[in-house]
């Protein structure tokens, strides 16, 4: 499971916008985006680079933190 704590995510609709993306991600399941402490969880397969998924974060208006 990988875990990326994310920035800026105020309402469900933020957490809704971000569940979306992750799950339109190929290589990516099993999606969980709380609110609460701001992080997304998800299982990657090995296709998946965690950095591009970072940065479809940020296109969406998020902020991935370290």
């Amino acid at each position: 499971m990988t875990t990326i704590k994310i920035s800026g995510m105020s309402c469900e609709h933020c957490t809704g916008s971000v569940t979306k993306l992750l799950q339109s991600i190929p290589g990516i399941s099993n999606v969980s985006v709380t609110l609460t402490p701001g992080q997304a969880s998800f299982t990657a397969g090995p296709e998946v680079d965690v950095d591009s998924v970072k940065d479809a974060i940020r296109k969406i208006g998020f902020e991935p933190v370290s």
